[in-house]
């Protein structure tokens, strides 16, 4: 069964030849599976379902499942604010103000953005409107917008609006910072820095600028080991996702395309953005349509469409079910 809006409706699944496809009573099927390989069955399975669990938002982004407390955060980019899901009372407010904690009114992107727990298990948050890098100071459980900064500028030069977020078990936390929290995108007269940064902040505090050569920095995350990062760059020009060696002291190396949605992005909407990387080194992306799958060697495995823009994902501890945010809304998918 699958939930459109708050409403129950009769599914329709057809399951035959290669692909998938899931219906609604609705113009649109909330998501439609494209099966390419044998290896992408074994992710995702014959009875996968969707619903929705929230909607009402402006633009949904940085899903965040947190285990022990069963409750997934995601953050309202332009309300500034994040919310929680929990299955026992549904979507609630967490923190609010989130991203911007400035008096002077502004539009844009001004929330949170990426979310992560770093290695003492605080919340660590990418605040478009402060255009910083911050830890909540305040318990999981009862959150307060109490904010230590932990990243403000690099040189002396302001950050743009810090987006995703990466962290090595060492502490190390690495961040994309692409233009979407400033008004005017690349063109606005805040902007400090010529050009788009991916940055490591080191356990002991310091920053490090890895590259400057990504033009819309956006999803960030690590294959297992540590040894290799993926980033996604939401460039329409450059709609690819780049993967880096890391050397001994945690900087770029050896960088190359992973994977180019070229092709893809001329015929479907959306950029390659948040992204999610399994135990097994599989790749869960978001993308032009929907959500790509691929193996750690950059094999498209299969793609799950949805019908609106998906912005970012998030994966329960058992890899068994992905929590996407899509536009105004955030859907649960059972995988298998």
């Amino acid at each position: 069964m699958i939930t459109w809006s708050n409403r129950l409706l009769l599914m329709t699944t057809l399951l035959g030849g290669s692909n998938s496809i899931i219906y609604a009573q609705t113009t649109k099927p909330l998501i439609t599976v494209e099966r390419l390989t044998p290896e992408f069955n074994k992710l995702v399975g014959k009875n996968v379902n969707a619903r929705i669990i929230a909607d009402g938002f402006a633009w949904c982004e940085g899903p965040l499942w947190i285990e022990g407390h069963k409750m997934l955060l995601f953050s309202d980019v332009k309300k500034n604010i994040i919310y929680k899901w929990t299955k026992e009372k549904g979507k609630e407010v967490y923190l609010n103000p989130a991203g911007y904690t400035g008096k002077v009114p502004r539009g844009g992107e001004l929330g949170s953005n990426g979310l992560g727990l770093n290695i003492k298990g605080q919340l660590v948050i990418c605040q478009d409107g402060d255009r910083v890098v911050s830890v909540m100071n305040a318990p999981l459980q009862k959150p307060q917008a109490k904010f230590i900064k932990i990243a403000a500028n690099y040189k002396g030069k302001k950050f743009d609006s810090p987006n995703d977020l990466a962290f090595l078990s060492n502490g190390d936390i690495y961040f994309t910072d692409p233009p979407y929290g400033l008004e005017k995108n690349v063109d606005d007269p805040l902007k400090e820095a010529p050009y788009q940064g991916v940055y490591k902040i080191a356990k002991d505090g310091k920053i490090t600028l890895l590259t400057n050569t990504l033009t819309r920095p956006n999803g960030i995350a690590f294959f297992p080991g540590g040894k290799t990062v993926l980033i996604a760059n939401s460039d329409p020009a450059k709609p690819y996702w780049y993967a880096y060696d890391l050397d001994k002291n945690g900087q770029f190396t050896h960088g190359r395309i992973f994977y180019s949605a070229k092709a893809a992005s001329k015929t479907a909407e959306g950029m390659p953005d948040g992204l999610k990387i399994d135990k097994q080194g599989n790749v869960i992306t978001s993308g032009p349509g929907g959500i790509w799958i691929f193996n750690k060697t950059g094999k498209l495995l299969g793609k799950i469409k949805v019908n609106d823009l998906a912005s970012n994902l998030s994966l329960s501890a058992d890899e068994k079910t992905m929590y996407v945010t899509s536009n105004h809304r955030v859907l649960m998918i059972n995988l298998r």
